[in-house]
Order: C-alpha cells, then sequence, then structure tokens
C-alpha cells in the first residue's frame, strides 16, 4: 500500500512538472535587443546579468518569459560575455565605428528585421539616436535610450567636430524616433539636456540598475576580519574602502588635478586620515594598471604601502562593503553613483563628494557629502568622524534598500512595464 501510495505521489508531482512545464512553453515571450558596447566590469553591464539570472530564476512567477539579445557595438568580446550567454542572451558583435557605419547600419537591420522584438533598450545615450535612424523601418514599438554616464564623460569624449556633431544629432534624432528616454537619476536626464523632449511624445523617466540586495548580507565582524586577514592587517584596523577606475581624463579644479572617480584626492584624504589615527588602512579597487603602477611608488614614497593596498578588479565587492568602515566616493561627477547605494545595503557608511546626485540616498543616516571645495585635511576630519559612529544593523539596512527602487526586483519590474507599455 506504501509502494502505490507513493508512485501515485510521484505520478502526481510528474504530472504537476509537466503542467508547469506546459505553462511556461505558452506563455508569451517579451523579446527585448539591448545596445552595449561590450559587457566589460561596470554598472550598466553588472545589472544586465543581474537581470538575466532574476529573469531566469523567477521564469516561472513572471507573466512572460523574457528573452535578452545583446548587440555589442565595441565588436569585441569582454569580460562578461562566456557569463551572459550562459544566461540564455544571445550575443551580436557588430562594430560602430565611422569606418563601418555602412556595414553596421546593415548588419543591425538584419537582427532587426529577424529579431521580432517588442522593445530595444540602448544604453549609449545620444549615441542611441543614430542607431534608432540606422533602423529606421525595422524598429520594435518600445525604442528606450539610457543615460547611466554623467555629461562630464559624454563632453570629455565629444572632444572633435565629429563626436560634437554626432552628439548633436543623436539627440534630435531621439526626439524624433525614441518612445522614452530614461536615466539613472532625474538629475542626468536634465543635464543632458532631454527636458525639452518632454513637449514632444517622448516619454521622460528612471530606470535604476537594481541588484540583489541579499548578496550584502551578512555578518560584519565575520567579514572584517577576514578582510584584514587577507591584506595581513590586525583585526582592529578601521578600513577605508574606494572603488573605481584608475584611470581617465584629468581636468584641474581649484589647482588639483583630478579624474572622474578622483582616486588620486582618496589617497590624500586616506593619508590624512593614518596621520590621525594609525589604524586606518585603505582598499583601493579598480582597474586601470598604469595608473595602479604609479599610485604605488607615490603611496611607497610615503612610507604606507603596508596600509594602502591596490586590489585591482575584484568580484568580491559585497565582502569588502560588508568587512569595511567607510566608503570613500570623491567623484567629480555622476549619473547616480550605484556603488554608494550598494553600500547602504550592506551598511556601510559613506563619504562622497556633493557633485553626486542625491537620489542615490535610501538610508540618509549612512552617507554624507562633501564639497571638492574642501581640502583633503577637512575630507579627512569627517572621515574620522563617521567611522566613529556605531555601525547599523545590516538586516535593517538590507530590508531598507530592499524595499526601494533600486533592489532588482523593483527594477525588473520597471523594465517589464516599459517593455511591454503596461
Amino acid at each position: 500500500m506504501v509502494s502505490i501510495a507513493s508512485d501515485r505521489l510521484g505520478n502526481q508531482l510528474a504530472a504537476c512538472d509537466i503542467k508547469g512545464i506546459e505553462a511556461l512553453e505558452h506563455k508569451r515571450e517579451l523579446r527585448v535587443l539591448q545596445v552595449f558596447s561590450v559587457l566589460s566590469m561596470g554598472g550598466a553591464e553588472t545589472w544586465l546579468l543581474s537581470l538575466l539570472k532574476y529573469f531566469q530564476e523567477q521564469r516561472e512567477e513572471l507573466p512572460v518569459k523574457v528573452k535578452f539579445d545583446v548587440l555589442l557595438t565595441g565588436g569585441t568580446k569582454a569580460l562578461f560575455d562566456d557569463e551572459a550567454t550562459a544566461l540564455g542572451a544571445r550575443l551580436f558583435y557588430v562594430p560602430f565605428t565611422r569606418r563601418n557605419l555602412v556595414g553596421f547600419a546593415r548588419e543591425f537591420r538584419r537582427i532587426l528585421a529577424n529579431g521580432n522584438y517588442d522593445a530595444i533598450h540602448d544604453h549609449q545615450d545620444y549615441i542611441a539616436g543614430l542607431h534608432f535612424l540606422m533602423g529606421a523601418g525595422h524598429l520594435p514599438p518600445k525604442r528606450i535610450a539610457h543615460v547611466h554616464n554623467p555629461l562630464y564623460h559624454r563632453n570629455n569624449y565629444a572632444n572633435d567636430f565629429g563626436r560634437r556633431t554626432a552628439k548633436s544629432a543623436g539627440k534630435y534624432l531621439l526626439g524624433r524616433f525614441a518612445t522614452h528616454v530614461m536615466g539613472t537619476s532625474r538629475q542626468i536626464v536634465t543635464e543632458y539636456g532631454f527636458d525639452d523632449l518632454a513637449a514632444g511624445d517622448v516619454v521622460l523617466g528612471l530606470a535604476h540598475c537594481g541588484f540583489d540586495v541579499n548578496q550584502y548580507q551578512g555578518d560584519y565582524k565575520k567579514a572584517h576580519a577576514s578582510v584584514c586577514r587577507e591584506f595581513g592587517w590586525p583585526e582592529t584596523s578601521k578600513l577605508i574602502l574606494f572603488i573605481g577606475r584608475l584611470e581617465a581624463d584629468e581636468v584641474v579644479h581649484l589647482g588639483r588635478t583630478m579624474t572622474h572617480k578622483n582616486p588620486a584626492f582618496a589617497l590624500d584624504v586616506v593619508r590624512e586620515c593614518i596621520a590621525r589615527d594609525e589604524k586606518v588602512r585603505l582598499v583601493m579597487v579598480g582597474a586601470g594598471d598604469a595608473k595602479r603602477r604609479e599610485f604605488e611608488d607615490e603611496v611607497r614614497g610615503w612610507g604606507l604601502e603596508k596600509e594602502i593596498r591596490f586590489a585591482g578588479v575584484r568580484q568580491d565587492v559585497p565582502r569588502l562593503m560588508l568587512g569595511s568602515d567607510l566608503l570613500l566616493f570623491p567623484s567629480l561627477a555622476e549619473g547616480l553613483g550605484m556603488v554608494v547605494v550598494e553600500a547602504q545595503a550592506a551598511g556601510l557608511r559613506v563619504l562622497a563628494s556633493d557633485t553626486t546626485p542625491r537620489e542615490c540616498v535610501v538610508i540618509p543616516e549612512l552617507v554624507d557629502f562633501v564639497s571638492l571645495d574642501a581640502s583633503p585635511d577637512q575630507w579627512a576630519d569627517r572621515a574620522m568622524d563617521l567611522m566613529s559612529l556605531v555601525r547599523l544593523d545590516t538586516n535593517e539596512c538590507g530590508a531598507t534598500v530592499r524595499q526601494s527602487a533600486f533592489s532588482i526586483e523593483s527594477s525588473a519590474a520597471r523594465l517589464l512595464h516599459l517593455y511591454s507599455g503596461k
């Protein structure tokens, strides 16, 4: 009797599995063409992978099947390509260069014609307008241009007549072809001059790069001890974390040479912090080997090579955030500053430049802003004050961020609304 009952239960479960598979197969497929340059280590690219994972994990719960293809206009493979493919994305490598405009247009139109897409989601701001022109006649119903980088970044790139012309033409064409222009912050939409498009049929709005908040949950003491062991520091160390590309175009601000993420300024701030408290340590995360070697020589000249460590590109940023005592974020300009939001999910206090959009603040007690007009001494004073405060409960911080627009759940729901128009 027990055997018969077990067989019946097994048959029922198998029938349920078959019904679930059949239901999944009969769901409408929502097809989207994502447009990036390359899938390197960046906020938008990391977001794409998070979305691919989320849509795969939640495929039985979602009202539609979500299928992403990715057009890579850089034309080359990068860090996340294999992972994106493993998660079900189909990648197209089509270089978008001055010499290959005709070839790009031909292949782009072929991809659109064969893709039967519901939406195209282009992450290259003004240049999306040129892409949309080249795809005219084959474009899907929803045509979304997404602005991630600050205008500072785009202005530095548009440094010759051809690029300035492309920038101006791209903005005009978005007004003609785009259905939506989204920003990672409302501030960046205004900075790019897209408010002018609101008078037409283009919808302006926000689409945040959500992330899996669960990755940033854990025990601070255990993570702190782990990070200290890795770098050979005592567990009594006070850890400052910097995350950002080390190399970028240089500008002069109040007589100081600065770059986009401003690592040189961060080093000056930490040097002042160490002068105040010998327990202070810095982990500097970011790509840029040439600049890293230059910084290492400078730090060696200060005699602080044991206190300041350059960790390169890391895949364990959540662990580093959980184990640190302060995120230092002296950026010259930001589209939003997603690393600031991630830090809040880990309960990590942040000292950021006042050029960072305030829209990144989810937990006000965790984020302080200081002007880049202030000296490294003044930044160091504030950094030391923040590290002396009691750390907030990581679980509570994570719960707050999970309920915000920055969680992967909220971000995915926002995109489904945009893509489907429902």
